[in-house]
């Protein structure tokens, strides 16, 4: 299977996701968007698309946002499953209608992840368990899409990610690896401020090889079953949604 991976600045890449392509024998291409643009809409069979510094209304200072933008709406429309993390899943809420925003309060660490109860009635099924902690580093929120139903919450907010047909979106980062985890933290180091839901360099350095490796876990039960979803869940956007 060939996957699409977008990029949106270098020091933010897939983490673990090129060994877990390799590992099931898929092809992963990654497109540092502002750099090498865009793959063609049919060019792979799904989408992912990561995190990245940038708001999603940020256009002017970054132009590409918009053909990206339109890129979405184009695999939307034509039912290719669409994975977002991060800024990927503020803009895949976007596309569906949801208010994007910056919030009361980052959201940068290790923190619980509560498991909503209606993603178990969605394509997830048990994939992920009643709690568990993952990584977040974001600033900006969204609102649950129409016709979404709600993944996880978390004690900064109340939705934390969504399915709609074949399109999930997660605000954490499953796919998080200790050499990314150190890069982000030397990069984004001025993010890191006292504030009730961000930790210290050293607090998110400190986490267990066992804390990613069981992300990754679960990261590997949610892909098995997104990777079985076609286009015959293609879900229609409202009319209200942003192309770009």
């Amino acid at each position: 299977m060939r996957i699409a991976c977008l990029k949106h600045v270098e020091y933010e890449g897939p983490a673990y996701f090129p060994d877990w392509a390799t590992r099931q024998g898929h092809v992963l291409e990654e497109f540092l968007v502002p750099r090498d643009g865009l793959p063609g809409v049919g060019d792979h069979d799904k989408v992912i698309v990561i995190g990245g510094p940038m708001s999603v209304w940020e256009t002017d200072r970054h132009p590409w946002l918009d053909e990206e933008k339109r890129f979405l709406a184009d695999i939307l429309s034509a039912g290719i499953p669409a994975l977002g993390i991060c800024l990927g899943a503020q803009l895949l809420a976007e596309q569906f209608g949801a208010k994007v925003q910056t919030g009361d309060h980052k959201e940068i660490g290790w923190f619980d992840v509560q498991l909503e109860p209606r993603a178990r009635t969605t394509w997830l099924g048990n994939a992920l368990p009643n709690r568990f902690q993952s990584f977040f580093w974001h600033g900006d929120f969204f609102d649950l899409p129409g016709g979404a139903e709600p993944v996880a919450s978390s004690e900064a907010h109340h939705v934390q990610g969504f399915v709609l047909g074949n399109c999930l979106g997660l605000q954490f980062h499953l796919e998080a690896t200790p050499t990314w985890t150190r890069r982000l933290v030397k990069r984004d180091a001025h993010e890191l401020v006292a504030g009730r839901f961000i930790q210290s360099a050293e607090r998110i350095c400190a986490a267990t090889p066992q804390c990613y490796s069981e992300n990754h876990r679960l990261l590997d039960r949610v892909m098995d079953r997104w990777l079985a979803l076609d286009q015959k869940m293609k879900v229609r956007r409202p009319a209200s949604s942003v192309i770009s």
